[in-house]
């Protein structure tokens, strides 16, 4: 058998609102792709994109969105769009949010409103990308802890961008996942997604969080499939808190059913590429 044969869930897919963004992202995006404008097409259009997941075998898609208005372009309303885009398949999009600490004038009451209002279903901190550390509430950036006491509060998962950008405005001190170390601590009933799994610097560091704390998973999304093993050697150990994700449309990601098949070649057990391709997010996000 060379593909799953049921749904395949994928927990990290760049559907954004591209027009936000800043001429150095789309400079870095015309480098690395040349299909610029069809994605286009789906990031306006979630029937054609629903259309794509039914081509290539995704059953569920987790629609990444986040405040950045510095470095990618983004302002709070990817909130609105996020929560629009996944309105339309509700049972198949799983729309991600943001409140960034450092503009939002009322975090508490901005959670409720994106969470209560418009229906966001987990929540994504991008450290790089927000210019912050994980843990920063520590030093006096107190609207980083109410989101993460509201997500706790609310049940819905908080995804941390863990390991490298390579977007120009990027600051990569930010994406060392130790800082997570006390956010788990502090939040021991949040879900927390390490995002990317650290790649390509602190995969240990990952495995020692997803080890030591039962509140952390794993996204291993952007990790070529064909490295994976090389990358996280330990992976089958902890496929039971390791999620599926692709990174797509980003680059060197072509195709979702193409970084599928070829994670489905790998030497694993069947039960580790179920729980990775499918059981540990039906858990997370608490999906029938």
């Amino acid at each position: 058998m060379s593909y799953p044969d049921y749904g395949v869930i994928d927990i990290h897919v760049h559907i954004q609102p591209w027009h936000m963004v800043t001429s150095g992202v789309v400079e870095v995006m015309q480098r690395t792709r040349t299909d610029l404008e069809s994605l286009d097409e789906f990031m306006r259009n979630p029937d054609r994109f629903i259309q794509l997941m039914d081509e290539q075998g995704v059953e569920k898609a987790g629609l990444i969105n986040y405040v950045s208005p510095d470095v990618m372009g983004f302002d709070d309303s990817v909130n609105e769009y996020s929560a629009r885009y996944a309105q339309r398949y509700p049972d198949r999009l799983i729309p991600y949010g943001s409140v960034h600490p450092r503009f939002s004038k009322d975090p508490a009451a901005d959670m409720d409103r994106i969470v209560h209002e418009l229906g966001i279903k987990a929540i994504k901190i991008h450290p790089p990308h927000q210019l912050l550390y994980p843990n920063e509430y520590l030093h006096g950036l107190q609207g980083l802890a109410i989101i993460y006491e509201k997500a706790q509060e609310y049940g819905i998962p908080v995804m941390i961008h863990t390991g490298t950008s390579i977007f120009p405005k990027a600051r990569n001190k930010y994406g060392d996942p130790m800082h997570v170390d006390d956010v788990a601590v502090d939040f021991p009933r949040l879900k927390i997604i390490l995002a990317h799994a650290g790649r390509p610097l602190w995969m240990s560091t990952c495995l020692f969080l997803v080890r030591r704390h039962p509140n952390v998973y794993l996204d291993i999304s952007s990790i070529p499939p064909a490295k994976l093993l090389e990358y996280c050697p330990w992976i089958e150990r902890v496929a039971h808190k390791t999620m599926w994700g692709t990174d797509w449309p980003a680059p060197l990601v072509p195709s979702m059913r193409e970084n599928v098949r070829q994670f489905y070649a790998l030497p694993l057990s069947e039960r580790a590429k179920r729980q990775i391709l499918r059981e540990t997010a039906l858990k997370v996000f608490n999906l029938t």
